[in-house]
């Protein structure tokens, strides 16, 4: 399509951050809503993101493309940039979501089963290392006790969390908030050892459904870690339980 990117200005908070690094998740919910705003559509459905490094927090520019505008789906490249340097490239898929749409076939889903939110202790915002994680004071994270072995020193090896998310000031979940969603939660491998930041190198996010008001339950998976690499799956329903949210990521750790 002619005409080049759009540019915009954006800001990335200081307290949306893990330590001094914002949350992935986070990032690439700001290139979802500048993607819904230059598409045809208004809800993203699907990102593919690249973390080429770190923003710090403060002033940056969003760079829109328009690929295609089609009928029922468009696509969008969107670029975070600081100090004329990329930090996330990303290529968004926009559409519209039908609120009175239903699944067909869910069978191959994992089980969401958790306890009750009201039953999960909420996420200190602070690493057992004793590094400050700000987002946790703007998000509220609960933690199923069964499934959070790391936040009492004894990590189960099972590398899997489950428990709830909800965002500030009672606030519902929309398309944009829940690619957001997707990479909210610890890293996975905190329930195998602790092993401080563990950076996203790509994300992939899949919005299905628009969700029902209320917080959503999350089940974050670590699945291989190898050559210092972890790919994790994450799975997120709205409080009436239907998967809204799939995630997929690729990061680095460093364990043992």
């Amino acid at each position: 399509m002619s005409g080049g990117p759009l540019r915009f200005a954006a800001s990335v908070h200081e307290e949306w951050t893990i330590g001094d690094k914002p949350n992935g998740g986070y990032l690439l919910a700001m290139l979802g809503r500048v993607a819904a705003a230059v598409g045809t559509h208004p809800h993203p459905i699907a990102a593919s993101a690249y973390y080429v490094r770190a923003p710090r927090p403060g002033r940056v520019a969003i760079d829109a493309e328009p690929l295609r505008k089609g009928r029922s789906a468009s696509q969008v490249r969107a670029r975070m940039i600081q100090d004329e340097q990329v930090c996330v490239e990303a290529i968004l898929i926009t559409s519209e979501l039908d609120p009175a749409a239903a699944p067909y076939w869910q069978a191959g889903l994992p089980d969401a089963d958790m306890r009750d939110c009201a039953d999960c202790p909420r996420l200190i915002p602070r690493l057992p290392s004793g590094v400050r994680v700000a987002i946790m004071e703007q998000v509220e994270v609960r933690l199923d006790p069964d499934w959070s072995g790391f936040t009492r020193g004894a990590p189960s090896g099972r590398g899997e969390l489950r428990g709830w998310l909800a965002l500030p000031g009672e606030k519902h979940f929309d398309p944009v908030s829940l690619l957001f969603a997707v990479d909210a939660f610890p890293p996975a491998t905190f329930e195998i050892e602790f092993s401080g930041w563990v950076p996203t190198l790509e994300l992939t996010a899949y919005v299905r459904a628009l969700p029902a008001p209320g917080p959503v339950r999350v089940l974050q998976r670590a699945e291989l870690i190898d050559s210092q690499r972890v790919d994790e799956s994450c799975y997120v329903w709205d409080s009436a339980g239907r998967l809204v949210a799939q995630g997929r990521q690729l990061a680095g750790v460093r364990l043992g």
